[in-house]
């Protein structure tokens, strides 16, 4: 093998830490995965534990280096992106417990974790000016509710706590020693204005002392926010002297290898994503605007950008160079989307029937209910009318975007007295759509807003998924564009990593040397009024839910 240099993306999701080993021309080499602990000590609670975190981290590096049949000290660099999810530590580096269990092993509130919607609900009702660079709506899915429910519901470990850190910090924070917060996490989940004159020596941007004092954590501004962060700082720049001697050892990496500010897992994604150039071209600043990255998982992002904020309510946003520096990030989502898909089918009467049928053919249930469904769709002009009576609100974990409201719920219309597989086929046809219906609903903001988004650049789990890549072209009448290298998030990682360690000298040159464009799935238009109808029925069922609540509210 030959001795290039080499560049680590790690990559913390829900449910595991992976590494991916690239070179400089965004291939990768070697990947690996570790899986993480997860508790859910009562309903809307979850947990886990930053330290068995940073042990999976260890694992995966060392995996996939062996895979790679490379050394340590041909790494030139590391990036690291993470969920959002919020940790705990003292001032001795010790782990604190967010837990009602009172476990200091578990120091995570996860991202999902939506123990804190009457704080959230409180903050909307106070209407802070920061809040429109979240859409106007805070979400529990970020910080500050989180923080504000730690301090009125566990004064304990409020106190304890010399450090709270989003988890994509935390983990540059175990691997340098040093203190510094992502301008991509502080000012995506935390409220921090990136695009305005920096209020501290060694920082970009500033924090809004009004808004804190405002929700109840004045003690923050007392204390000169030492414990969220007083350093902030534009992803991919090299950490301090980076890896420490003891964070290498567990890496299996060299001491003082860089290490690159972090970033947030899905604006990973679209680090790995956007640059690609289409037709030969690479992007101009023009064609930004047409282009979205759907990062998928167990949920989802759409993430664009603009060279000026655009402000659309209930899409989080606009955040200044908070994934591609000097441009307006805008970040749609969906709460649940993989783990809508996956609880539909695993809660059905047939689940354990079509797992046993899986592992027995060494295949997918994926694999086993596209097959079905191919078989149902021999009877009809094209598939996606198999669900002509059976509709689909995917709110099961509330609306992330663009209706930002997380009490919302999930709804099914057209069952019939039948548990067959056929049945748990067309459910699942029907999940798939509605998870699709939710994207257009979320481009459908964005393009009324300026934006002409015509391309979805798409990664995770769901690209591997023929079905959910057809119906999302159909659906949104968007071409997707496949990345040549499938783990876009591990490259934006990697991206991170190679821009600390000097191959590149920023964050667009590296994206445009590292990006690839892959295959590309055209919508086909002969479904477009079917799907019209679709969608009107789609945003039919939210009204009825409204009122409903009406209704019931009155009694």
């Amino acid at each position: 093998m030959s001795d290039t240099d080499l560049f680590i993306g790690i990559d913390v999701g829900t449910g595991s830490a992976r590494a991916g080993v690239f070179d400089s021309s965004g291939r990768m080499l070697a990947s690996a995965t570790e899986p993480i602990r997860m508790w859910k000590p009562q309903t809307d609670f979850v947990e886990q534990s930053s330290e068995d975190i940073w042990r999976a981290c260890g694992v995966c590096v060392r995996k996939g280096l062996a895979e790679a049949g490379a050394k340590g000290s041909r790494v030139k660099g590391v990036g690291f992106d993470a969920t959002c999810s919020l940790v705990a530590l003292d001032e001795n580096d010790r782990l604190v417990t967010v837990s009602p269990t009172g476990n200091d092993e578990q120091n995570v509130i996860v991202w999902m974790d939506h123990r804190a919607m009457e704080q959230t609900e409180r903050i909307n009702r106070m209407g802070h000016g920061v809040l429109k660079y979240v859409g106007s709506r805070i979400s529990p899915e970020m910080e500050s509710p989180k923080l504000l429910w730690l301090k009125e519901n566990m004064p304990q470990t409020w106190m304890r706590t010399a450090r709270f850190f989003d988890l994509p910090d935390f983990l540059t924070y175990r691997a340098t020693g040093c203190d510094s917060r992502s301008l991509c996490s502080t000012v995506c989940k935390w409220t921090y204005l990136g695009h305005e004159a920096a209020a501290a020596e060694g920082s970009v941007g500033r924090w809004d002392e009004s808004y804190w004092r405002q929700i109840g954590l004045d003690d923050l501004v007392e204390e000169g926010f030492e414990r969220i962060g007083r350093r902030v700082r534009p992803m991919g720049e090299p950490i301090g002297n980076g890896l420490t001697e003891a964070a290498a050892k567990e890496l299996g990496l060299v001491a003082g290898t860089p290490v690159g500010v972090s970033i947030i897992d899905a604006h990973a994604g679209g680090l790995g994503l956007l640059g690609a150039a289409l037709d030969g071209a690479a992007p101009s600043e023009k064609d930004m605007d047409r282009r979205l990255a759907l990062i998928g998982g167990t949920s989802s992002c759409h993430m664009a950008v603009s060279r000026e904020p655009r402000f659309i309510d209930g899409v989080w946003g606009p955040y200044f160079s908070a994934m591609i520096p000097g441009l307006w990030l805008t970040e749609g989502g969906q709460s649940a989307t993989g783990s809508l898909i996956d609880h539909v089918i695993f809660s059905h009467a047939r689940a354990a029937e079509l797992k046993c049928e899986a592992e027995s053919a060494g295949r997918t249930v994926y694999e086993l209910l596209n097959e079905r469904l191919d078989a149902l769709a021999a009877s009809v002009d094209r598939p996606a009318v198999l669900t002509r009576d059976l509709h689909v609100l995917p709110y099961f974990h509330g609306n992330r975007s663009p209706r930002a409201d997380a009490s919302l719920r999930g709804m099914i219309s057209g069952l019939r007295l039948s548990d067959s597989m056929d049945e748990l086929a067309l459910l699942y046809l029907a999940t798939i759509q509605a998870v699709a219906h939710g994207t257009r609903h979320i481009i459908d903001a964005l393009n009324d807003t300026g934006y002409r988004i015509d391309t979805i650049f798409a990664c995770g789990g769901g690209t591997k998924n023929a079905v959910f890549l057809r119906e999302h072209a159909d659906i949104t009448g968007c071409r997707i564009i496949l990345p040549q290298e499938p783990e876009a998030v591990l490259l934006g990682s990697a991206i991170l990593g190679a821009v600390a360690g000097g191959e590149f000298g920023s964050v667009l040159e590296a994206m445009a040397a590292m990006n690839h464009a892959g295959a590309t799935i055209e919508p086909n238009r002969a479904t477009a009024s079917y799907h019209d109808a679709k969608h009107a029925i789609f945003h039919r069922m939210y009204e009825d839910q409204m009122a409903y609540r009406e209704n019931m509210g009155k009694v």
